[in-house]
């Protein structure tokens, strides 16, 4: 695996609310890469913007892409649609740029059993502890417990992917772990880390 110099694909995944979305923004704020804007199913939180944050459009029209091929890949999520444009994302694919993914375990398998010609890394998220975890999905789902109980109930399914992706790393402290995604972006040759760790902190997230 060669570094995203001339093209490539980089996805993030994680469990709700371990972080992804802000690590994509951030990572986003560099020229070099651009972020894969989903079309959803989801209504916009009040901080969203169509075309910007995702695209929203109903089920119907959701359901009409995916008869006609139209994405990457797609999902259900949480009784909502979510998917890439196959379109968008391959024409600048095309152009030399870096796209990067805030997509789920479904989306990533999908994308990595196409096999298509472009680099491709995929890098797993986990949150720092389940307390703090459920302390951001208590604040992001404006105290929505009963959204951040269904949301919960997902978790053990989502941590159990982890295995499936290049990199795992744990959001205790969003620019540390900016600086070691991108570290593996840059120098993806050297990618390592700690599985038997990874593995313990996935056990005390589940006790």
């Amino acid at each position: 695996m060669s570094s995203f110099k001339k093209g490539g694909m980089i996805i993030l995944s994680s469990p709700s609310g371990a972080g992804k979305t802000t690590l994509v923004k951030k990572i986003s704020k560099n020229k070099k890469y651009l972020v894969s804007i989903s079309h959803t199913t989801r209504p916009p939180r009040p901080s969203e913007k169509n075309g910007k944050d995702y695209y929203f459009i109903s089920k119907n029209n959701f359901k009409k892409l995916i008869k006609k091929g139209e994405f990457l890949e797609h999902a259900k999520v949480f009784d909502n649609y979510y998917g890439s444009s196959k379109n968008l994302v391959t024409t600048k694919l095309r152009q030399g740029k870096n796209i990067i993914f805030d997509i789920d375990w479904q989306g990533t398998r999908q994308i990595r059993n196409k096999k298509l010609n472009y680099k491709l890394i995929t890098i797993f998220i986990l949150p720092p502890s389940r307390d703090e975890l459920i302390k951001r999905l208590i604040k992001r789902e404006k105290k929505n417990m009963k959204t951040v109980k269904k949301r919960m109930k997902s978790f053990k399914k989502d941590l159990s992917k982890w295995k499936e992706y290049d990199l795992v790393v744990i959001n205790d402290d969003l620019n540390e772990c900016y600086k070691k995604i991108m570290f593996a972006i840059n120098n993806s040759k050297k990618i390592k880390f700690s599985k038997n760790y990874i593995k313990e902190h996935i056990n005390n997230l589940l006790a």
